[in-house]
């Protein structure tokens, strides 16, 4: 099947969202622009990684001293200016990444996101070993962004996935509804 490119520069949404209550969640990234929507699934620590590694790269340019990423940085959304809705419908999985890549593109000041498809067999394909010409590689979501757009999607997608289940105070492993079993208290239920 010939590789199906998505490609946003800019998207007029970029965000991560959930289905389903909380332990049985499905992660995706979305993007959109006018009509055309595009849901790639993925997995929690992706979205949590992906945060986190965008928000050093935020950092790192603004040590640098590139316009307009110190406010990217000391910017702090508060929840109203956050994008906390919902994933947009219809929602239907593009693909499910197996890899993401973070870029700059300096001459642009755009901050670059990639997700690529996972391989037949489930498993992550090494982008420095994907030729973005190859018409039989992975389907892609590129993602082109400002800085401002990156930091509101940081913040978004660090609030996504803390909304999940409560941490057990004991040993620091997601409570179920109904508690779990706490191998802090040998063995016993933990509510």
């Amino acid at each position: 099947m010939p590789r199906r490119r998505y490609i946003f520069d800019p998207p007029e949404r970029f965000i991560a969202g959930t289905v389903g209550e909380p332990g049985d969640r499905t992660f995706f990234l979305q993007a959109r622009e006018g009509s055309r929507l595009v849901s790639v699934v993925l997995e929690k620590v992706q979205v949590a990684v992906l945060a986190e590694r965008l928000g050093q790269l935020l950092s790192e340019l603004d040590r640098r001293g590139v316009p307009g990423a110190h406010e990217a940085v000391d910017a702090s959304l508060g929840d109203d200016d956050l994008d906390l809705g919902p994933l947009d419908e219809p929602l239907v999985e593009a693909f499910r990444a197996g890899s993401l890549t973070l870029g700059w593109d300096g001459s642009a000041d755009r901050v670059l996101v990639e997700a690529r498809a996972q391989d037949e067999d489930g498993e992550a394909i090494d982008p420095d070993e994907d030729d973005d010409e190859d018409e039989d590689g992975p389907d892609l979501l590129r993602v082109r962004i400002t800085l401002s757009a990156a930091r509101a999607f940081v913040d978004q997608a660090i609030q996504v996935v803390a909304s999940g289940r409560l941490p057990c105070p004991l040993c620091g492993a997601p409570l179920d509804p109904r508690g779990h079993i706490c191998p802090r208290r040998n063995g016993h239920y933990v509510n």
